[in-house]
């Protein structure tokens, strides 16, 4: 016979972890600890083995991984799922009822556990969220020196952001003043352009023998780093259903506020991970810019809604059927086939 399991609430925080323990003898214990190890393992580590509910948060991986080394069962849960607060009040909130009502949850199976990335994509991910960090101050950075470029009545000519210094030397009409100005980002964009390039290097080294990330480089504009991105994001390819899950997943697909005969679709939800996201709409603009005969279905269907819609719409609209293609290749193993996709856009 199965001895009943204790079920035991985490509420995590980035200091401190509030704990409530409901044993199968109904015996309740709680217990405010700091979220370390060593504390984890002191608490919860002579205890026979339980079930241990805590919420998806920056802190769940690795002590959901500690305390199953410890040998409990860990559920990371979904802390979007409103049921799994149904007991909660709404009128008082203290990290106590929360761990009392994450335990509870978990003696009652009311959550939504979340899925948990594999150690491979774990990496890629951060070497991705590296990247994204730089590249975004690059932007800052060039957005600032454009507009400083601007308020003297001058434009930098058009082109990729790691020329951006190149181009301002080449701006001979420049007053000293505003160069002298500039100076200091000027000397920052180099190491920063040289930083991105290096992480450009491990991400494509990375996943160079990844034949997925490689099966999808085949579909135009996309690269290594939005490959791996896309894979890394959804890592297993058999959790979606369908591709419309997949846009709904990345925050692609319009919001809708609907009741009774009055319907309305507002902007895309943004829900999910941003920065494949933003990779994706920099992969429609490329689309709506590229002259290659292999994106001519696509770029004539986003052509036909920028007219209708205007051009960010339609951006938006080939990175949603971008996600679609990049699915269908995956589920399917299956290379980019340009015909196939002319007829469909």
């Amino acid at each position: 016979m199965t001895m009943p399991l204790d079920t035991i609430g985490l509420d995590l925080h980035k200091r401190e972890t509030q704990v409530c323990i409901l044993t199968a003898d109904g015996e309740l214990i709680e217990r405010r600890i700091a979220t370390t190890r060593a504390r984890f393992t002191e608490v919860l580590g002579n205890r026979p083995r339980a079930r241990i509910l805590l919420e998806a948060s920056t802190e769940s991986e690795w002590v959901a991984r500690h305390l199953e080394s410890l040998g409990h069962e860990v559920i990371v849960a979904d802390p979007s799922y409103a049921p799994m607060y149904a007991t909660r009040s709404r009128r008082v909130k203290t990290d106590k009822r929360d761990a009392r009502t994450l335990a509870e949850a978990c003696r009652l199976g009311a959550y939504r556990a979340i899925h948990r990335v594999s150690d491979t994509q774990r990496h890629v991910r951060s070497e991705l969220a590296v990247r994204d960090a730089l590249v975004r101050t690059r932007t800052r950075y060039v957005a600032l020196i454009k507009a400083r470029v601007r308020s003297e009545g001058l434009r930098l000519t058009q082109g990729d952001p790691e020329f951006t210094t190149r181009k301002l030397a080449a701006l001979t009409e420049l007053p000293d003043l505003t160069r002298a100005e500039l100076a200091p980002l000027v000397a920052l964009l180099e190491p920063i352009n040289t930083a991105i390039a290096a992480a450009d290097h491990r991400i494509v080294a990375l996943v160079a023998t990844d034949p997925i990330v490689m099966l999808l480089t085949t579909a135009p504009t996309i690269g290594p780093v939005t490959a791996a991105a896309f894979v890394a994001t959804l890592d297993v390819v058999t959790r979606f259903p369908s591709a419309d899950q997949v846009t709904a997943y990345l925050g692609l697909v319009p919001s809708e506020h609907s009741s009774g005969e009055r319907q309305h679709r507002g902007r895309i939800t943004k829900t999910g991970n941003t920065r494949l996201r933003w990779l994706l709409v920099e992969a429609g603009w490329r689309i709506l810019r590229s002259t290659h005969p292999d994106v001519a279905g696509l770029k004539a269907w986003g052509e036909a809604i920028a007219e209708r819609r205007g051009k960010r719409v339609a951006v938006v609209a080939l990175a949603r059927k971008l996600a679609g293609i990049l699915y269908a290749m995956w589920r399917d193993h299956a290379p980019y086939r340009a015909t196939t996709h002319r007829a469909a856009a």
